[in-house]
């Protein structure tokens, strides 16, 4: 249990990134692989520049950490 109180479109944004990775690691179309590396991208923007972390100060790497753990599924 994180003791962390991630906003709801913060998770969703980390589990959306997990579910874009597995497909890109099970496709084999090319064009699809490029399509699934943007959207890996943007996910990426929006899970690192999400207002949350600003106030977290030191404690933002231990809850990135956690944020991965709390979605991978």
């Amino acid at each position: 249990m994180s003791t962390y109180a991630f906003p709801d479109d913060l998770l969703q944004a980390q589990r959306d990134w997990y579910a874009t990775y597995r497909a890109l690691a099970a496709t084999e179309r090319p064009a699809e692989t490029t399509v699934l590396r943007r959207r890996l991208q943007r996910l990426s923007v929006r899970i690192s520049t999400h207002p949350y972390w600003a106030d977290l100060g030191g404690s933002a790497p231990a809850a990135r950490v956690a944020l991965k753990q709390a979605t991978w599924e």
